[in-house]
């Protein structure tokens, strides 16, 4: 089940566009979550998950007040009940329009950020809350991590895997056994970009407690995304639907790391119950 694709007059992404030479907020195109979402069954009301999708920005530069290019790290969160996801191509260029754009300081860099995401995040609805915005400056880059998903490794398991399409009739439970907590990772979730074709690699966490998950038909069932069109926010949204409503878990939550494209990353997690965000630090890969 693909997300819904941008017509091309609608989208910047897998089209031939020039790089913004001054600030242009006008750049951003928000795509709305409620069709994707409809596809399994929910809308935007009465969400069977709370979550964020936590994107890092590794290419971010503006000018000082006297000219002199500065850098940064920036980090959004994107909380999940907003009703667009942003299209990855819109906001590089949109950060590409700050390159010769002069600012105070960083703290009105980071305003700026905030204004125009939170705006573009909620266009359309009668909503609105502030998109989570972190620079994080040249003195800080040193403490930066690299760190893999912490849990037990599905990909030890030697399965035969045929189906390259979403199966989820390959997630079980065993109900009747006492229920276990588990943390589960794999590092073979692969999807493709609806509007590109190109793919879309993927770490990937899921923590549960509830009846034991066979873990071999979990694994398929996450290689199975292998030949499957989403965008990385919908893909994670399915992946959590599913494994709630086949192995009815009492607590879960599915955190995807995507590897990053045009300098941008892009982490959706999504829990039946409202905890804090996993710590944004990247993976190998990423």
């Amino acid at each position: 089940m693909a997300a819904p694709t941008p017509t091309d007059a609608a989208t910047v992404l897998g089209r031939d566009v020039s790089y913004p030479t001054q600030y242009d907020p006008t750049l951003l195109h928000p795509i709305p979550r409620l069709a994707a979402r409809q596809q399994l069954g929910i809308g935007l009301q009465r969400l069977p998950f709370v979550g964020a999708d936590t994107w890092t920005a590794f290419e971010l530069s503006w000018l000082g007040p006297r000219g002199k290019p500065q850098v940064a790290i920036a980090q959004f969160t994107f909380p999940s009940e907003t009703a667009n996801i942003i299209e990855s191509k819109s906001l590089k260029l949109y950060l590409n329009s700050l390159n010769h754009t002069r600012f105070e300081d960083a703290a009105a860099v980071r305003e700026t950020l905030r204004r125009d995401l939170s705006e573009a995040a909620w266009r359309g609805s009668a909503s609105s809350a502030a998109v989570g915005v972190r620079l994080i400056e040249p003195a800080e880059f040193a403490a930066e991590q690299v760190a893999e998903l912490d849990g037990l490794d599905l990909d030890r398991l030697d399965v035969d895997c045929e189906d390259y399409l979403p199966q989820p009739q390959w997630l079980r439970s065993a109900a009747g056994e006492p229920a276990v907590t588990e943390t589960l990772t794999s590092r073979l979730l692969k999807s493709n970009c609806p509007v590109t074709g190109q793919p879309d690699w993927a770490s990937i966490q899921i923590r549960y407690h509830g009846a034991p998950i066979d873990q071999a038909g979990l694994l398929r069932y996450i290689v199975s995304f292998r030949n499957h069109t989403g965008f990385h926010e919908n893909c994670v949204e399915r992946i959590f639907v599913d494994i709630w409503q086949r192995c009815q878990p009492v607590h879960l939550a599915v955190y995807a790391r995507y590897t990053r494209r045009g300098g941008l990353d892009i982490n959706p997690f999504r829990a039946n119950a409202p905890q804090a965000l996993p710590l944004n630090r990247r993976t190998a890969r990423q």
